[in-house]
């Protein structure tokens, strides 16, 4: 059989005011490439594993020439998409559909709502992928396609168990940077959140062996590459990573992923991700104040316990010379207009390298979501392609959807003004150097 897989990336804000202002703003220009430049890893790591007697190509959906007749030939087709694309998905889905040539839709969206999703494919594909994909192609192989497929009646996936991506089906000239998944799931359950904790209840680690494996494929297919580490929370596992740093430093690759702040409490795991080759990571600082922190963790208050810290274990971090990409989510309850000055004040006084603003976003599926819904504050029920993150699609609890929306626009202007961002490189570096010069004194 000939399978396609259909990966939607990019994302692309209904805002136009907010488009606009981002083709004269770096900070945000620079987000958007990288966002679009991710290949889909769940639909590689399909492919990785699917028996070598069936034929497989990866297709990126800008790829595809409005879906013309490349499904002729195609025993099933496989599309990948989250909320915010969902719909192009489903088009896409619908184009297949119509010449006759069998779909299966997955993702995180599918997961949450499969009756919709159900409208567009032969079959959806609930939860992780790998746990039910070589039953899937053995029904299919007997036309006994089943209406849906899900992890959560099987046994827990292992990533013990986890297939080798099929890396060497991209085009790496499209991309500045390709993805390796060393967990899934993250202890903290934030309210907001729409990651692989919908996918899976339990919080996984990949053995370093195959992390590794799959680091070296990469290496093999692209001299020097740039990897995300495609995890919601990187540093849960300290242990796992002191073992893997230093071997990771032998492959001299660079290298991102997301954490919370809690990392700078260990020296040695900072020299280790430094001399790895880390060269930026994200942390969720979510608010400037411990104002919208109370109780965004489901289960914990940890980030608004660390609050009082962010300043300074910032300044720590990036002394070790780790560029911090400080992510604010704005209008959180109890935000009110004075958080956009806060922000700005706080990335001065942080000198943080980065900053990434987005609003708030309920995503279908999660907690947030569902509370919102309840309280009636939901602007677009249904309009997932508002769920960009740079979309108001709810209503705030201190202030108005306007002045929000406003207030972003304003801080935009200002946090990735070339000045400011020049501002942020060049104290970053400097501060970096120096505390280089006295730890070696």
């Amino acid at each position: 059989m000939k399978i396609g897989f259909v990966a939607m990336s990019g994302v692309r804000s209904c805002d136009e005011k907010l488009l606009s202002m981002g083709l004269t703003l770096p900070g945000f220009v620079e987000r958007s490439k990288t966002i679009a430049s991710l290949p889909s890893l769940g639909l590689l790591t399909l492919a990785g594993m699917t028996p070598k007697q069936h034929e497989v190509v990866y297709w990126e959906v800008d790829d595809l020439a409005d879906g013309e007749a490349i499904a002729d030939d195609l025993d099933l087709v496989v599309i990948s998409s989250f909320t915010a694309r969902i719909q192009d998905g489903y088009s896409v889905a619908d184009q297949f559909l119509a010449q006759g040539t069998p779909v299966a839709l997955g993702g995180l969206h599918v997961t949450v709502l499969p009756e919709e999703a159900s409208q567009h494919a032969d079959t959806i594909v609930i939860g992780e992928g790998e746990a039910v994909w070589l039953e899937l192609l053995e029904d299919l192989a007997v036309d006994r396609l089943r209406p849906r497929y899900s992890s959560f009646d099987r046994p827990l996936f292992s990533l013990d168990d986890a297939p080798m991506p099929a890396y060497e089906l991209l085009d790496i000239s499209k991309y500045n940077r390709l993805t390796v998944q060393t967990t899934r799931g993250c202890p903290l359950k934030c309210e907001f959140c729409a990651a692989s904790i919908m996918l899976t209840p339990h919080y996984k680690q990949k053995p370093i062996a195959k992390v590794l494996a799959e680091i070296d494929k990469i290496s093999s297919i692209w001299p020097r590459p740039f990897i995300e580490f495609a995890d919601d929370n990187s540093f849960i596992n300290t242990r796992f990573w002191k073992k893997l740093l230093p071997q990771l430093q032998e492959r001299r690759v660079k290298w991102f992923t997301e954490t919370d702040i809690s990392i700078y409490e260990d020296d040695e795991l900072l020299h280790l991700m430094r001399n790895s080759g880390c060269a930026q990571i994200l942390i969720g600082l979510e608010s400037p104040s411990e104002v919208g922190l109370d109780g965004i963790e489901l289960k914990h208050n940890r980030k608004r316990d660390w609050a009082p810290h962010y300043i300074s274990a910032i300044q720590k971090i990036q002394s070790h010379g780790i560029r911090v990409n400080g992510c604010f989510v704005l209008g959180l309850d109890g935000h009110t207009t004075d958080v956009f000055d806060q922000v700005m004040e706080f990335a001065e006084a942080a000198e943080l390298f980065d900053v990434q603003i987005t609003y708030q976003t309920p995503f279908p599926g999660t907690p947030l979501y569902d509370r919102l819904e309840r309280e009636g504050r939901l602007l677009f029920p249904g309009e997932w392609s508002r769920c960009t993150l740079f979309d108001v699609n709810f209503e705030p609890t201190h202030m108005t959807a306007d002045e929000l929306r406003e207030g972003f626009y304003g801080l935009s202007k200002r946090l990735y003004s070339e000045q400011q961002t020049a501002w942020r490189r060049e104290t970053f570096k400097e501060k970096y150097m120096r505390a280089k010069r006295q730890r070696s004194e």
